[in-house]
């Protein structure tokens, strides 16, 4: 058995440096990788590129980044929720590329892959289809959308063993699993890891050969980006 367990988020990151692409899974605050984020505020690592449909709130997930100033450029979807990551757009600090969302995803499953690239109808006659090769299949127009490049992924399941198969829970599974095995590095970490043979084969959504570390995470929050409730009657 391949045995890739680190003791630590420390040793997860080693090989993190400033002026990186990095992939972050997670769907608003939920599944994000809570200790991989932290870790990076606490190296600050520098004019890294980040992949991420969110892109956190201003005091928490990637918007702790984004009060350090240590992000150049954000590859994102949904980015409303964060008034410090609006600030530096509109005042041109950040650079932003803004993604449909399933563009987003496919782009990093299509790196997943192996894939260079793939058509997409979404964005076209838009300004995300802007310096583009479009062609027409079947009388509708498509844009075709390179695959991402980055050097590690970033990501957070419910369960994993020390072979670095995962299982994900709920909206964990949105961004997380596409992202595994589309970095050059794929660092997982979990809320509990078991040993190899635990989990029941039938219930694994990432197998090991796409990830290359994997640790078990503490102290998570598990925060709600939008809380809602229904009002007493």
């Amino acid at each position: 058995m391949i045995n890739k367990t680190v003791k630590n988020v420390t040793e997860a990151l080693v090989g993190v440096t400033d002026n990186m692409t990095l992939m972050l899974g997670g769907f608003g605050l939920c599944g994000i990788p809570e200790n991989a984020i932290k870790e990076l505020v606490k190296r600050k690592v520098s004019n890294v590129t980040c992949i991420s449909n969110n892109a956190g709130v201003d005091d928490f997930g990637l918007g702790l980044l984004l009060q350090n100033k240590q992000i150049k450029k954000m590859i994102s979807s949904y980015v409303g929720e964060n008034d410090e990551f609006e600030r530096q757009m509109l005042s041109g600090e950040l650079e932003v590329e803004l993604t449909p969302q399933g563009t987003l995803a496919e782009k990093c499953r299509a790196s997943q892959a192996g894939f260079p690239a793939f058509y997409t109808p979404a964005g076209f006659g838009t300004e995300v289809a802007e310096g583009k090769e479009t062609r027409e299949f079947d009388g509708k127009m498509y844009v075709l959308e390179p695959a991402f490049k980055s050097d590690f992924s970033f990501v957070k399941a419910w369960k994993g063993d020390t072979s670095g198969n995962l299982i994900f829970k709920g909206t964990a599974r949105n961004f997380n699993p596409c992202m595994c095995g589309a970095s050059t590095i794929t660092v997982a970490e979990v809320e509990e890891l078991v040993p190899a043979g635990a989990l029941d084969p039938n219930q694994i959504h990432i197998p090991g050969i796409f990830v290359q570390r994997i640790f078990q995470g503490e102290k998570y929050e598990k925060r709600i980006e939008q809380r809602t409730v229904t009002p007493k009657s």
